[in-house]
């Protein structure tokens, strides 16, 4: 029956495969044919092609004709410089008819030398991830800037940081000047008296991204197992980091990952307000832990990342299923009520290992968290729902495999717990399963404690098109489980469980982060 289990989940992830897939293009453009020249050589006509298509815009900015040309020109000399390991940034390199070199940038998180830089024009990118391309037209060659795998403490999503980057020629007489610009810091670029719109591709890197994440590592494998992945607990960031910029966190849900919020991310970035204004970041998680340990972890990862990366502005927390209920933890103060609710003596006088008593602790006594200013619950469901209490989902619930200190949490814990009246009693730590069911005692305790006043919440949640709220479900979480009083506000979507990748949702999304700038 276990293994019939499994084969049903299995094959239900089945199609969620192809999220993205990227694949190397040969590009092509007329009058720029490919030759069997040396490198340098080609080096040397690219730069040739790229100054004379700029002398063309200079005198006419408003030629397409010749901004892509130029645009092509650059490109290519950033892929011939890939191809042949030439670096101008070390020394500049001396071309027949050009020198080529490279403008220093002011920042040490821009220097080329820890980058292979990557033409996006090269880029075939598909899979229902990525339903739209979101690009910028400008100046400049855009391409992913793909950092080698050295970054210790710098939250890197996956071995490699992927960015979006633009690369721009200056010409100085005969003298060639490359610089890498950060499109989600400018919009425009100014190349000798003109100032232009910078070109940009904002979905390349992400979909590159979420290539290199394997996401069929993280969703099933890390609910059944979560103690082998325990080293995949990370906050990442997506970005450079500007303590300029609001973060936004992003929180997975049970039996997910972080590529869940790569359609809304991916929309995110296209507009300019947005990029201006905020930096991505996101939780990840095993989701077989119980979402209040998850929600302790957490805790724990915002002191580390405060420590290298300290916020200026308030940060918004966007929380889709469980990721939602450990959002709102963020947010309560519950004091002793959740305890005292489930243990009949104080912690105090828990007679457990020392050990034991700190996860206690931490999993039943929150502070809401001052660096917060506003949560997005999407799909959450707050008060549980009864699908984790089928007979699949109890399945599913004897699969996961906790990690052994939690389990002997739970023994020691057993000698000494006593449930409130009318509370079901576990003869082992709960799992993610049982603190999504609507009788747990976690549950029940906590939906009797308020978000902390003072911080805005919104709630987002989906009907499957049936325009039957307040009657309405998900399919998964039912509307009187996500529905809450307090809201700023409340957006129904015609969606299934997986409302944050819905397209209302974005929009109600953008509205919400446009509106707390």
């Amino acid at each position: 029956m276990k293994l019939r289990l499994i084969l049903i989940l299995t094959l239900g992830l089945i199609g969620c495969a192809h999220r993205a897939t990227v694949k190397q293009l040969q590009p092509h453009r007329a009058g720029f044919e490919t030759s069997t020249a040396t490198p340098m050589a080609m080096l040397d006509r690219y730069v040739e092609a790229a100054d004379r298509a700029w002398g063309k815009l200079d005198a006419k900015p408003d030629d397409t004709v010749a901004r892509d040309d130029y645009n092509y020109a650059v490109a290519r000399i950033c892929g011939a410089l890939r191809d042949s390991k030439l670096a101008p940034w070390t020394n500049p390199i001396q071309l027949g008819s050009h020198t080529l070199a490279w403008q220093s940038h002011p920042l040490p998180e821009w220097d080329p030398a820890r980058y292979e830089l990557i033409p996006t024009d090269q880029l075939k990118i598909s899979g229902k991830y990525f339903d739209q391309r979101e690009t910028k037209p400008g100046l400049g060659a855009p391409v992913v800037a793909k950092r080698v795998a050295d970054q210790l403490h710098e939250y890197a999503p996956t071995p490699h940081f992927y960015y979006a980057a633009t690369v721009v020629a200056r010409f100085e007489g005969t003298r060639c000047v490359l610089a890498l610009e950060n499109p989600l810091e400018s919009e425009t670029v100014r190349i000798g008296r003109r100032t232009m719109p910078l070109a940009a591709d904002f979905t390349a890197p992400l979909a590159m991204m979420l290539v290199e994440m394997e996401q069929e590592k993280l969703g099933l494998p890390r609910l059944l197992h979560p103690a082998k992945f325990a080293a995949t607990t990370r906050i990442a960031r997506l970005a450079p980091y500007d303590p300029n910029k609001t973060v936004v966190l992003f929180v997975h849900g049970l039996m997910s990952s972080p590529e869940t919020w790569f359609p809304l991310i991916n929309h995110l970035c296209a507009d300019a307000q947005i990029r201006d204004h905020y930096q991505f970041w996101f939780y990840s998680y095993p989701s077989g832990y119980p979402y209040s340990y998850s929600a302790a972890v957490l805790r724990h990862e915002l002191d580390q990342a405060e420590r290298h990366y300290p916020t200026r502005n308030k940060m918004i927390v966007i929380g889709h299923s469980m990721g939602g209920c450990i959002s709102r933890l963020l947010v309560t103060d519950t004091g002793n009520t959740i305890w005292n609710q489930m243990f009949t003596v104080t912690p105090e006088q828990m007679d457990v290992t020392p050990e034991h008593k700190h996860i206690l602790t931490e999993s039943t006594i929150f502070t809401h968290r001052p660096e917060i200013g506003r949560v997005i619950f999407i799909s959450t469901p707050h008060r549980g729902s009864t699908l984790a209490a089928n007979w699949l989902t109890r399945m599913l619930n004897h699969l996961v495999q906790l990690p052994a200190t939690l389990l002997a949490t739970g023994f020691d814990e057993a000698r000494y717990l006593k449930h409130a009246a009318g509370a079901r009693r576990l003869d082992r730590f709960p799992d993610s399963v049982d603190t999504l069911a609507p009788g747990n005692d976690f549950v029940r305790a906590l939906n009797s404690v308020p978000i902390t006043p003072g911080i805005p919440y919104h709630t987002i949640a989906g009907d499957r098109g049936r325009g039957d709220s307040p009657n309405s479900s998900d399919g998964v979480v039912p509307y009187w489980s996500s529905h809450q009083a307090g809201a700023v506000s409340e957006k129904i979507v015609p969606s299934h469980h997986p409302a944050h990748q819905n397209p209302e949702a974005i929009a109600e999304v953008e509205r919400i982060l446009k509106e707390n700038n």
